[in-house]
């Protein structure tokens, strides 16, 4: 026997086999002519000896099915392509079963152990025991009743509180199963009240049967820090007026008017001096109309921003909800400091995780609004004044976009606070890999929507977000990790809400996200997951990282000189080696024509002549990995943008890739060239807060839990927040010795003339967007038809892009009239460091001069710009559009 122990593969901690449906189960272990074994023990009693599993209630004999698996498993678990089915006899009671601890076991011929190991669980919960009732807390005109669904669960009770934390719960209810659901219901009065789940359950990361005391995974409100889940009737804690918000949002044809500005409500207001110092931080600044902030929102509104982002603002982990414990920085003393010193840093990293700021993109709760941000954490407080923010929003004639981070949660295990999904379900929401093992590629404990409750987890979260909050909009975090059939459910739930029946017209709310491909979901490992390329007619939108890395250089995991065509990339050099000039030009010429395809919307059936002179699509426009640039099948289906709240600002790259010799001056008009570009697209703008007023964080690449210290947003514009110390060492060390050089040199600092004047430009960029629906065209034959690229091939001229857009005219064939002022708009892009002067024969015998709002611009460089019949002449790094008016 102890022979055949040395072979023994066995280890109860993995989890490598899978019950995939009621019926059978996936092994990747092949025994030849042994036998498998289902083991499973009630108290968790289940350990490896040398005779094998030990300590089981019951052991049932599997045979081995010769069929492959099944093809919807397999559209589940496409990872587990290849593994040996093994059916479960026909009497097999998997219902007192999946409540076990399980192991599989298999033995050679002869009986000798060979290999054990634990049992995953999701596919066979979907397939016998999911559920489509009602979950959370829901109201009678005289009960509450509790649902939590807890398959796994050996027992729940309900402990009931008075108060928000502390003392003992005044009453122990049981909860009874039945329909896969355990419930319990209570009288009305229980409203205003605290709950948490007791729940009785094997945890498979413990290998024990654990009492886990769990919030609501359908929570609607929290205690400060979660402490416990209230019980709270979402009818109620309404702002005044809030039934007829729906009827006053700001109007939104379609989605191809928009324009969207990302926003941390933290930021917002956290060192805003016209704020009361209580509502500093949180979701009621947004409702002082007079405040610095708010006149800046409405300001950008009133030039055409229609849609606010707001980074996540549901209950996160990083950040103490009990204010009187956060710890603040002596910012008198910072301030003090050289524009080059560690110490700003040093005193930012010393209370980081002790202050009052995080970007909030590690989850606990996806249903509750954050308690940082509210005035009182406890209570329902917390609704009422996200309620308040929304509606303040949007009567500044701006709709919000909410930042869902469905990705990810921030906690694990059964006795981590901070674990909510999975101590009521243990490993199932959570994505595990082929050995049990939780996977973290999007930085933490990764959720798997593959499964049938965590979709509709999210699809439910999404709905009560926007008919109980009434958001206009979702942003995805690391959309990529969800499946791509998720989106579209969820996309089919929120569009199909209507005011009549929810209070909502859900065919103005829009979703969109980061389709990045990569790892364990990369190449559909997971099923189709929600990818850029995988979305093409979803008419779900997605980030455009190829216009981005074209415009300023590199990517955010390359060398941080490397240029783009406005950063001066063979147009104005820097330092770094980016080979000979013939390559440069060359890679600036393949730059172009991403640039280009991002005017057009990306759209992988857009037709150009490329920088070598071939008639081609978009789609056979390759990346450097070979892949697809140009991927849309609709120009709503992209988010055109420069910079966000990841990585570096606008400014702050521009600052780091520009050659030396660039002045203060041109470094702002760069600014304002890269944002031209998304401003002027036939797809979504999609600007980072701040972008338009030069916005710096000290060149931090990460800030995520940088303080108020380096995130900083002046809307006095009294300083754009560039030299306050070297940024955090722990994300951007590597890098100080460029940063020294740089923020150190006081001429690089902009004054506040600097500031105003990239405002200026920003909103007029904004106001030129509206002037015509040319800007905002709606299909790809219409884009394809109208938009129409020039100074392209072998012999263009370096760094300087040329488009027009037409219209037609009323009564004559062709083009129809759409735009009833503008006969045609020609957008000219100059790059370079020099004025541009080009002839575009197809646009002599126009009438062009510059747009009305150029013309009255407040940039003497842009009015500098001229057309003589199809001879065009744009001053140095400037964006200039040129208009033929229609006659009166």
């Amino acid at each position: 026997m102890l022979l055949f122990f040395l072979f023994f593969q066995g280890n109860l901690n993995l989890a490598r086999a899978f019950w995939v449906n009621k019926d059978l189960l996936a092994w990747n272990v092949d025994a030849q002519d042994g036998s498998f074994f289902l083991h499973a023990s009630q108290h968790a009693q289940l350990q490896l000896t040398g005779r094998g599993i030990e300590g089981a209630d019951t052991i049932i004999q599997l045979e081995v099915d010769t069929h492959d698996l099944p093809a919807e498993v397999l559209e589940r678990l496409p990872h587990i392509s290849g593994y040996h089915a093994l059916r479960l006899p026909r009497d097999a009671d998997w219902k007192k079963l999946i409540k076990c601890q399980l192991a599989v076991g298999a033995s050679n011929a002869y009986g000798a152990p060979i290999d054990a190991s634990g049992v995953q669980l999701p596919s066979v919960l979907d397939d016998v025991l999911r559920y489509d009732g009602p979950l959370g807390v829901t109201f009678s005109e005289t009960e509450c009743t509790f649902s939590i669904w807890a398959p796994t669960a050996q027992n729940v009770r309900l402990f009931l509180y008075t108060e928000p934390s502390g003392g003992e719960p005044e009453a122990v209810i049981q909860l009874d199963e039945k329909h896969n659901v355990w419930t319990a219901s209570g009288p009305k009065d229980w409203v205003g009240k605290y709950y948490l789940y007791e729940v009785t359950v094997f945890h498979p990361s413990t290998l024990q049967v654990e009492i886990c005391l769990a919030n609501d995974p359908y929570s609607r409100g929290l205690s400060a820090n979660g402490e416990r889940s209230l019980v709270i009737d979402l009818s109620d804690h309404n702002p005044e007026n809030w039934d007829r918000l729906s009827s006053e949002k700001p109007m939104l044809h379609c989605f191809n008017d928009m324009a969207i500005y990302e926003l941390h409500i933290r930021d917002f207001s956290a060192r805003d001096q016209t704020v009361p110092e209580n509502l500093r931080g949180t979701f009621l600044a947004f409702s002082e109309m007079e405040s610095a902030g708010v006149r800046h929102l409405r300001s950008l509104a009133e030039a055409g921003l229609t849609h606010v982002h707001l980074l996540p603002s549901f209950d996160f982990g990083s950040v103490n909800e009990v204010k009187e414990k956060w710890k603040t920085l002596d910012y008198d003393r910072l301030e003090g400091l050289p524009p080059d010193s560690e110490e700003q840093q040093e005193a930012v990293v010393a209370i980081q995780n002790e202050d009052g700021f995080n970007w909030g993109y590690d989850p606990v709760n996806w249903g509750v609004p954050d308690g940082s941000y509210s005035t009182d954490p406890n209570g329902p407080c917390r609704t009422f004044e996200f309620r308040s923010m929304v509606q303040s929003i949007n009567r500044l004639g701006l709709r919000v976009v909410l930042d869902v981070v469905y990705n990810h949660l921030h906690g694990n295990g059964p006795s981590d606070h901070l674990s909510v999904l999975d101590k009521v379900v243990p490993g199932y929401y959570l994505r595990r890999n082929k050995d049990g093992v939780i996977e973290n590629s999007t930085c933490m404990n990764n959720t798997a929507s593959e499964f049938y409750m965590v979709d509709r987890l999210i699809v439910d979260d999404l709905l009560m977000w926007a008919t109980q909050y009434k958001v206009d909009g979702f942003r995805f975090d690391l959309m990529g990790h969800i499946m791509k059939r998720t989106m579209m459910r969820a996309k089919t739930a929120v569009q199909s809400l209507t005011e009549e029946k929810d209070g909502v017209d859900g065919s103005k709310i829009y979703l969109y996200g980061e389709g990045w491909d990569f790892g364990e979901v990369y190449g559909n490992g997971r099923g189709v997951n929600a990818t850029q390329l995988n979305l093409p007619g979803s008419q779900i939108g997605s980030f455009n990282d190829r216009m981005r890395d074209s415009a300023i250089g590199g990517s955010p995991f390359g060398d941080p000189l490397e240029q783009g065509i406005f950063t001066g990339l063979s147009l104005q050099p820097n330092s770094l080696p980016q080979g000979d000039e013939e390559n440069m030009a060359k890679n600036l010429a393949r730059g172009k024509d991403r640039i280009i395809l991002g005017l057009a919307g990306n759209l992988r059936d857009y037709v150009f002549v490329d920088f070598e002179g071939r008639e081609v699509k978009g789609c056979e426009v390759l990346t450097h990995d070979g892949k697809p640039v140009a991927y849309a099948a609709s120009p709503t289906e992209i988010i055109n943008y420069v910079s966000a709240h990841d990585n570096e600002t606008l400014f702050d790259i521009i600052m780091m890739k520009v050659a030396e010799s660039v002045s203060l001056e041109d470094r702002c008009r760069v600014n304002h060239l890269a944002s031209s570009i998304v401003a002027l697209s036939q797809a979504i703008p999609f600007f980072h807060a701040g972008e338009d007023m030069l916005r710096s964080k000290s060149l931090d690449r990460d800030s995520y839990n940088s303080g108020d210290w380096f995130n900083r947003l002046d809307f006095s514009y009294e300083t754009n927040n560039w030299g306050v110390g070297l940024p955090p060492k722990s994300k951007n060390g590597e890098k100080w010795p460029i940063m020294r050089k740089l923020l150190g040199n006081e001429s690089l600092r902009p004054s506040k003339d600097h500031i105003l004047a990239a405002v200026a430009n920003f909103q007029d960029l904004l106001k030129i967007r509206f002037s015509s629906p040319l800007f905002r065209l709606k299909t790809v034959n219409a884009i394809q038809a109208r938009l129409q690229f020039h100074n392209t091939g072998p012999a263009a001229i370096p760094g300087i892009i040329v488009m027009s857009i037409h219209d037609g005219d009323e009564g004559e064939p062709g083009l129809l009239q759409i735009d009833s002022i503008f006969r045609i708009i020609v957008v000219v892009i100059n790059a370079r460091p020099d004025e541009g002067i080009l002839k575009v024969g197809l646009l002599r015998g126009f009438k062009l001069e510059l747009h009305p709002v150029q013309a009255a611009s407040q940039d003497e460089l842009v009015k500098a710009s001229s057309c003589d019949n199809g001879t065009f002449a744009i001053p140095k790094r400037t964006t200039a559009v040129f208009v033929e008016k229609r006659c009166c």
